[in-house]
């Protein structure tokens, strides 16, 4: 799951980019509206914590641009304490939620996992299933017939987007926006490696799961009967 945060506040955002991090969400953090915007456009996120106060464009603003052009990405309010207004404001406008400040750590995480379960997504702490496998993305732990090793975080982000993509066929592309962020400068071959490092852990699990290479067009995941 990949969050963007959108907070001036810069303290305030590196504290959370490490909390989020943490508990193993891919976040990135932009401290402008007009910027928070542009980051929000691009799709690769599953969820938005967007502050209202911004310099640029303000979260309110941003929130209906971004439902006026129909992207439904859930997003979280972060509103001061006690402003009702702008709590009433970010619903109204099309908000899933919001958090006021100050916050503690454990009811933001559960705001979060509320906001992408509304969404159909799967959170983190869930086991995602295919095949004969199974991937805990809470513990980074890959399972198959009873045998289970440990990935690192960028093997099971990636195996993560394979596997809620089912059998639809994702680009180096979208795995390197998804992973990485569309203004990273990983290339092809970063992706090639973590593709290499997934397929021999599911041959040393002998899972019937496999990662096939569509030539000039992706990967897809397959499962032999």
């Amino acid at each position: 799951m990949r969050i963007l945060i959108v907070e001036d506040e810069v303290n305030l955002a590196e504290a959370l980019v490490q909390i989020l991090r943490k508990n193993n969400y891919s976040v990135d953090a932009v401290h402008d509206g007009k910027e928070g915007l542009d980051f929000a456009l691009s799709g690769i996120y599953d969820l938005l914590l967007l502050d209202i106060m911004l310099p640029g464009m303000d979260g309110i603003s941003l929130l209906k641009e971004l439902r006026s052009r129909g992207m439904a990405t859930p997003v979280i309010m972060l509103t001061a304490k006690g402003e009702t207004d702008d709590k009433i404001a970010g619903l109204d406008h099309g908000a899933d939620d919001y958090v006021a400040k100050p916050f503690s750590t454990g009811e933001l995480l559960a705001r979060i996992r509320a906001a992408l379960r509304r969404k159909g997504e799967v959170v983190p702490e869930d086991t995602l299933k295919f095949g004969d496998i199974e991937l805990n993305t809470s513990t980074l732990k890959l399972s198959c017939q009873g045998k289970e090793l440990k990935l690192i975080l960028k093997e099971s982000e990636l195996l993560e987007l394979l596997l809620t993509r089912k059998q639809a066929v994702t680009s180096k592309e979208q795995i390197i926006e998804k992973l990485w962020g569309f203004d990273s400068e990983a290339e092809h071959n970063n992706v090639e490696v973590y593709i290499s490092f997934l397929r021999k852990k599911l041959a040393f699990l002998n899972a019937s799961v496999r990662i096939n290479t569509i030539r000039g067009v992706g990967y897809v995941l397959e499962a032999s009967s």
